[in-house]
This record gives C-alpha cells, sequence and structure tokens, in this order.
C-alpha cells in the first residue's frame, strides 16, 4: 500500500464510565451498602460528584474506568515512545509474524509514514522518500530469501533492515486516570508529533462517552501554568481555546 495516515477508533470501554466511577468515590466517604448506594445516584448528579473529585485530586476511583483502542497508521517509532506509558495494555501487530514481503503488500511496498515536515519539502522529496522505502523493501526481501524464506524463521531476522517508518497496528487499553495522565504530556506543543496526533485523536473519543470526566483534559497548561518553562511555546491562550473546542 505505500504511504498511510492515522486511524483511531474507540473500540470498547467500561459501561456508564461516569457512574462506576461515582460509584466507587462515594463509597469511600459512606457506610452505606454498595448495592443501595448503586441506586442513590439521581439523574446527572454522578457529573457533579466527579467534578469534585477531579478538584480535590482524589483520582485513584477513574481507574475504575478503562478504555480500548484500534490504532492502525502509526509508525514504529510512535510505537517506542506509547509503550513507555506502563499503566496499560498493548497487543501489537508482529513483524516476525507478519510478513512484509513486497509480493504481500498490494503496491508491492511496505506500509510506512511519511513524517510532515518531509512532505512539506514538496513533491519531489515525497517520491524520494517513497523509493528510499522501496530501496528497503528490496533489502528486506533479499534478506528474507537469503534466509530461506521460511515465514516467521526469517522474517524474525529479515525485519532487522526495516525503518522507524514502517506501519504498525496496536490495540491498547488504558484506565482513565493514565489516560489523563499521557493527555497531559502528549497533547502538549512539544510533544512529538505523530503521537501528540494519536493522544488528541483519542481524547476526542473518549469525551464522546466520558465528557464530565475529560472535560478539563489535555496538555498541561489547559488547567494551570505551562510547566515547561524556559521551553514553553507560548501559546497558552490558543492551546486552551483549541481543548476546550475539542
Amino acid at each position: 500500500m505505500g504511504e498511510v495516515g492515522l486511524q483511531v477508533e474507540l473500540l470498547k470501554w467500561t459501561p456508564e464510565p461516569e457512574k462506576t466511577i461515582a460509584l466507587a468515590a462515594r463509597l469511600c466517604y459512606t457506610d452505606t451498602d454498595i448495592s443501595s448506594l448503586a441506586h442513590s445516584f439521581r439523574a446527572g448528579e454522578e457529573s457533579a460528584f466527579i467534578r469534585k473529585l477531579m478538584a480535590f485530586g482524589h483520582f485513584s476511583p477513574i481507574e475504575h474506568a478503562s478504555f480500548t483502542f484500534g490504532v492502525e497508521g502509526v509508525s514504529r517509532s510512535l510505537l517506542a515512545q506509547l509503550t513507555r506509558h506502563r499503566i496499560a495494555s498493548f497487543s501489537v501487530q508482529s513483524q516476525r509474524y507478519v510478513g512484509k514481503t513486497s509480493g504481500q503488500s498490494r503496491d508491492g511496498v511496505f506500509n510506512y509514514v511519511i513524517p510532515p515536515r518531509i512532505r512539506a519539502l514538496g513533491d519531489a522529496y515525497v517520491e524520494r522518500f517513497d523509493r528510499q522505502m522501496r530501496e528497503i523493501q528490496g533489502w528486506y526481501d533479499e534478506w528474507n530469501r537469503l534466509l530461506g524464506d521460511q515465514g516467521e524463521a526469517s522474517q524474525e531476522d529479515a525485519r532487522f533492515v526495516l525503518p522507524n517508518a514502517a506501519e504498525t497496528k496496536l490495540i491498547l487499553t488504558m484506565n482513565a486516570r493514565e489516560l489523563r495522565y499521557f493527555f497531559r504530556l502528549r497533547c502538549c506543543n512539544r510533544a512529538q508529533w505523530e503521537i501528540r496526533n494519536l493522544a488528541i485523536e483519542m481524547l476526542k473519543r473518549v469525551k464522546t462517552v466520558a465528557p464530565t470526566l475529560f472535560e478539563k483534559a489535555g496538555p498541561a497548561c489547559v488547567s494551570g501554568p505551562c510547566p515547561e518553562g524556559a521551553m514553553t511555546c507560548g501559546k497558552i491562550r490558543t492551546v486552551r481555546r483549541f481543548f476546550k473546542n475539542l
């Protein structure tokens, strides 16, 4: 296929995530039995309770809600950044079991991601990048052949010549607390462009199912001062407006 772009889908989430969180949090402050407590919330009361939690910094109850995303059209470079977030679960398409030979690709080349700065140089440079990916495809095919073209047995070593630009696909799950932390770091203008784009798309999707929980989610400067010091982007008003309207 060649060049691919980011695709994000919210696959699964905790049913009624905000109600679940409010129930868990209220339990901490009452001697009522859990069954009665579960039926004690009036319509809309969960939202007010969650806002209080956020204001108090009582974040442990929000770990009871989790969200699972399907992600395609991202690079192996992004994967290296993403897996630094340890309180998460990842299932990633294997380059060992899933071959990348030219015969397995519709356009004779593995899928890859083009950085926007390279694209901004113009069509001639995009074509150069594509030629380089196709050259690497040739190296991969050659090593796969020299290693006996034995499926995973040869692919596990042939893949060593594949670049960071090579596409990967994954499913990831995070709880709401880790997601908010992820957005705080990765929605920042100083985050690397690809993981920032991913974080913004993930934030858009969780806001549709848990709007109160994520209403002030985003980079740190959305709800407080910029933590970047001398490295600040200097666009705090623009950033706050963008995430308010997201």
